[in-house]
């Protein structure tokens, strides 16, 4: 284990699974656990359990699952160590060495951490040079003061080939380093070079404040206009927003999204604390839940051309399955909020925001923005196009409200439009109802783990696998003498071998069989097949007897599929032999 297991003891006690789940979700104890919205998939029927006595959560949907630090990684996107050190501090306290192997990766993450940081304060100290008047006046002619500036550690790369790649390897950072850091690129013929060139720098600095990252902006029409950094090992986009370490302490009750680095500053420097943006890509679903962390309203000021609109359509999408109220801001009279805020100040841009429109009015404007509805054929296709968009809204009085204002847009009754929507809503819940028959699968394909990488070839072997499993982790008594009676290579699930031989080494050793001594130890999906299989329990017994139940049924289907033999003898002779003998009391 990376960690010793005294440490991770001490780290669980002081991290208690419920005490930090309720940090990401709302949680409503019933019996003996405590259920809520899975904050890993989308879902409006809480399905997430987390359960105090066994220290694990289990999504009843998506199936993930596992202990305190398992949540953490994948709530956070971290390593299994860097979630160990997150619980750390969190608890106040001090992380133990590790092992060689250990020690060298969390070396080589705080070495890339490190040089981010120099990197940022090359490019800050670069901006300020005075040869480098035309990236200030970049800068300052869009508006920004220098305190702005300094805030967000804005910088210029120079037109160099090689400047950054000198200034840090005079520091003593390797190329290698600089290469993993996403700051300097290989060419075909494998010369080096820096990545960033003659570009304004926007550090992308992570909630831990931590650089892990930039975007580069030209200061003419060249292309391409932004050029971000890769994916590194500290820095995913997706996982990401652009000044959240700013905007988390906030204090509005909603945040606001922007398109670009230049559209958030100017938001923040007009006194909009509350905005951020996504990193070069269209918002994701990790993003969205990011910011359901932090608020329950979410503004979307996106550009006001075509392009803007449409991205403003896909995040309505992705942040509605968060549960979030989506407003969208119209912006007259200028294609953003910084060009507006120019223009009319920040106070008409609060106003703006106080008016913005509900997502759904937003959607039905973009759909009669595509027909002339002073055409009747178009009117038609518009009621249609309309309909279908309100068939999907939950709430029946939303929808009434805006199958209204739709019908009054085009000129028909209200009445008109319900019966449009009603047929659309019938061909909706028939669509729906299809796809619900297509996902039923045979008891077979039920018994298998949610995640298909990890699929049983023997169903009926594998699922008394998990029964012996769920047995040795409630009473670890039962696993004495275990080895020979159930030898390992017996399974037919490689990852449930692989959880058996875990269980027996921890019983040699002396440790404690639970879920705790599985972190680090299991890839996520495999840690997530184990808490399904202890979040169901065992119900008081003889457990004696279901273990030599279920320990025969893997005997009988290694006997049928001919890998159970003993000296050359009939396999099935030998496995009533055995059979026999568990009769007689002299094995289990």
């Amino acid at each position: 284990m990376p960690f010793d297991r005294i440490f991770l003891d001490e780290l669980s006690a002081r991290n208690d699974i419920v005490d930090v789940v309720s940090q990401y979700v709302q949680l409503k104890k019933s019996g003996a656990n405590y259920f809520g919205l899975c904050p890993f998939h989308n879902e409006k029927t809480g399905s997430f359990s987390v359960s105090p006595d066994k220290q694990i959560f289990h999504c009843f949907g998506c199936g993930a699952g596992g202990g305190v630090i398992t949540f953490v990684m994948k709530a956070e996107g971290l390593s299994f160590p860097d979630a160990v050190r997150y619980l750390a501090d969190r608890a106040g306290m001090q992380v133990p060495e590790q092992g060689e192997e250990e020690r060298r990766a969390a070396r080589h993450r705080d070495r890339l951490y490190a040089l981010c940081r120099d990197a940022a304060r090359f490019y800050y100290d670069t901006l300020w040079k005075p040869e480098n008047r035309a990236p200030q006046q970049y800068f300052i002619g869009r508006g920004l003061s220098r305190r702005t500036m300094n805030r967000f550690g804005l910088g210029y790369a120079p037109d160099s080939f090689h400047a950054l790649m000198d200034a840090m390897t005079a520091k003593g950072y390797t190329r290698d380093e600089l290469l993993d850091a996403g700051l300097v690129s290989r060419s075909e013929k494998g010369r080096i070079y820096d990545r960033f060139r003659n570009r304004v720098m926007f550090p992308i600095i992570d909630v831990r404040g931590n650089v892990i990252a930039f975007g580069g902006r030209v200061m003419d029409d060249s292309k391409p206009k932004y050029l971000n950094s890769p994916e590194t090992p500290i820095f995913h986009k997706s996982r990401n927003l652009f000044a959240l370490n700013l905007s988390k302490t906030t204090k509005n009750d909603y945040f606001i999204l922007a398109e670009g680095y230049m559209d958030v500053i100017a938001l923040h420097q007009a006194g909009f604390d509350s905005a951020v943006a996504s990193l070069g890509t269209s918002l994701t679903e990790e993003q969205a839940r990011i910011i359901a962390r932090h608020t329950e309203r979410i503004v979307i000021s996106y550009d006001a051309d075509g392009a803007g609109q449409s991205a403003a359509q896909r995040a309505i999408d992705i942040l509605k399955k968060c549960d979030l109220q989506v407003k969208v801001l119209r912006i007259p009279g200028a294609k953003d909020p910084d060009e507006f805020i120019k223009a009319r100040g920040a106070a008409a841009f609060r106003a703006l925001i106080e008016r913005s429109e509900d997502h759904n009015a937003f959607r039905i404007e973009q759909i009669a923005s595509k027909y002339d509805l002073e055409d009747d054929e178009a009117r038609v296709l518009f009621l249609k196009d309309a309909a279908r968009m309100l068939a999907g809204i939950e709430s029946s009085i939303e929808r009434e409200v805006y199958a209204g204002r739709a019908a009054k847009m085009a000129g028909v009754t209200p009445e008109a439009m319900a019966v449009e929507v009603r047929r659309e809503l019938g061909i909706q819940r028939k669509r729906r109802r299809a796809a619900e028959r297509r996902e039923i699968r045979s008891p077979v394909g039920l018994a298998q783990p949610k995640d298909r990488t990890l699929a049983y070839a023997d169903v009926k072997s594998a699922k008394a696998e998990e029964n012996v499993l769920r047995l040795l982790f409630t009473d670890q008594k039962l696993i004495h003498g275990m080895e020979e009676q159930l030898p390992a290579a017996w399974f037919s699930a490689p990852v449930l071998r692989k959880i058996y031989e875990r269980v027996l080494e921890l019983d040699r050793s002396g440790s404690l069989v639970d879920a705790l001594a599985f972190e680090g130890q299991l890839e996520t999906n495999e840690m997530s097949l184990l808490a399904g299989i202890l979040e169901q329990g065992v119900p008081p017994g003889d457990h004696r007897a279901e273990l030599r139940e279920y320990i025969n049924t893997i005997r009988l289907q290694r006997v049928k599929d001919g890998t159970l033999t003993q000296a050359g003898e009939d396999p099935l002779l030998t496995f009533g032999r055995m059979k026999n003998q568990n009769a007689g009391g002299q094995t289990i």
